[in-house]
């Protein structure tokens, strides 16, 4: 396998809902880690602890370092959900412009390509 699943996190790894819940049944996505790769899942975080919406500006540093570890591992093709559309309750306008320098490795979801 060399395709992992980006996907909204909270802070506190609960993997309960949504595209989250995806990534721990079907990508060994960790309980607990709530930031970062874990098996075959990119956590993002759009929530805190409390699972409170993160403010825009807290995600944009979370998105910078993923599209860091995308550019470092030009090996795995990574496949990028429409993280802070769902449950966190942004729209694609609010975050697709965070990936707009995303690598070529990084499938972006087609919202983001129209923006």
């Amino acid at each position: 396998m060399n395709t992992v699943f980006v996907f909204g996190s909270n802070l506190a790894g609960r993997h309960g809902a949504g595209a989250a819940r995806d990534a721990r049944l079907e990508w060994e996505a960790k309980t607990g880690v709530g930031v970062g790769r874990t098996g075959w899942a990119y956590a993002i975080p759009t929530k805190d602890e409390k699972v409170r919406t993160l403010p825009l500006e807290r995600i944009k540093p979370y998105v910078e370092e993923f599209m860091r570890y995308a550019t470092e591992h030009p090996e795995l093709k990574f496949l990028v959900t429409r993280i802070g559309c769902g449950l966190a309750g942004y729209v694609d306008a609010q975050i697709a412009p965070m990936f707009a320098s995303a690598p070529q490795n990084c499938d972006l979801p087609q919202e983001w390509r129209m923006q």
